[in-house]
């Protein structure tokens, strides 16, 4: 691929309108200092340093098309709590609209608390992760809104992502949905599925990882040839334009009607942190495709993101400065 021509795509960026439509969360961060073991158990006992929170869910993608230029919208649902509220003070600290958000009383904001460990000579390490978490379709009122809000969205931008993280927000009516309204608005539609491809039928790019794509196809994927037959049969279940299998320190997978190919991961030695890096690849890719590239162009683009973000800490995003500096330093 010459990086030229992946180069060139990144001014397109700007202005872009993603609409983003998924389980939004809070990610709570518990930070402390690790200087002895406790007593009781064979843990450390960490002594309280500092606590941060960021958009977690489908609100981290929603933030990497931000970062980029992009103009995120998103839709999704909270609770009417104090995770939902701060939630939403952090998407407004991060300059995204909040009107397509839907407050269900009756729900509980997921929220993922992370314990992280820190010490003089080393990063913060995670050592324990509590989540709450809301599985629970939401009632029909509040699903009606989020539709209602997607009709309406719909047609001021360039494209269509849909973030399942499996807790009742993209229901098979959501994606039914989105499809038709990408169609009838000739809009890009994609989405990180994290499983039940089967909800997706006729989307533009469809993402899931290695799991996820052996789950869907019943045994374990070992080496290419593996991964393009099942990436060829699953595209044909779901009748996708394409399908995108991340495959961690092997890089990914890009299957189409026409061709496949395999992307070596742009970062295999600088990993720290690799929460949020599958947000990131679908963000990157949406919005890509919705500035014009071609789908192999995109997913190099969301490659070069992901092996910034791994780089960092918690959910992170990247700036077209970043990904310049990585597609001309990286080969």
């Amino acid at each position: 691929m010459d990086k030229k021509d992946l180069l060139d795509i990144l001014p397109d960026f700007a202005g872009r309108r993603i609409a983003v439509v998924g389980d939004l969360f809070l990610d709570d961060y518990i930070v402390g200092q690790a200087n002895r073991l406790s007593r009781e158990a064979p843990i450390p006992v960490l002594e309280f340093t500092r606590r941060f929170q960021l958009p977690g869910g489908a609100a981290n993608p929603a933030l990497n098309i931000s970062s980029l230029g992009g103009v995120a919208l998103p839709l999704g649902i909270v609770g009417d709590d104090s995770a939902g509220q701060a939630l939403l003070q952090k998407l407004q600290e991060y300059g995204l609209s909040t009107q397509g958000v839907v407050i269900d009383p009756a729900r509980v904001t997921t929220t993922k608390t992370r314990i992280l460990a820190e010490g003089m000579l080393v990063a913060p390490q995670q050592v324990a992760r509590v989540d709450r978490v809301d599985r629970s379709l939401p009632g029909p009122a509040f699903r009606q809104r989020l539709l209602s809000n997607l009709e309406e969205t719909a047609p001021r931008v360039q494209a269509i992502l849909l973030s399942d993280y499996k807790t009742g927000v993209v229901s098979p009516e959501v994606a039914e949905r989105a499809q038709k309204l990408a169609k009838a608005n000739k809009k890009v539609l994609t989405v990180d599925s994290q499983g039940e491809l089967s909800k997706f039928q006729g989307f533009d790019l469809v993402k899931c990882n290695r799991g996820e794509a052996e789950q869907a196809i019943g045994h374990n994927l070992e080496g290419d040839e593996d991964f393009a037959d099942a990436g060829k049969k699953l595209m044909k279940e779901i009748n996708a334009q394409a399908l995108l299998i991340t495959r961690g320190s092997e890089g990914m997978s890009l299957i189409t009607k026409k061709q496949t190919w395999h992307l070596p991961a742009a970062n295999r030695s600088e990993v720290f942190d690799v929460t949020g890096a599958g947000d990131t690849v679908i963000a990157v890719a949406t919005l890509a495709l919705a500035a014009g590239a071609d789908i192999l162009k995109a997913i190099h683009l969301a490659n070069y993101a992901a092996g910034l973000v791994v780089r960092k800490l918690g959910n992170a995003t990247v700036t077209p400065q970043e990904l310049e500096w990585a597609i001309e330093h990286w080969s």
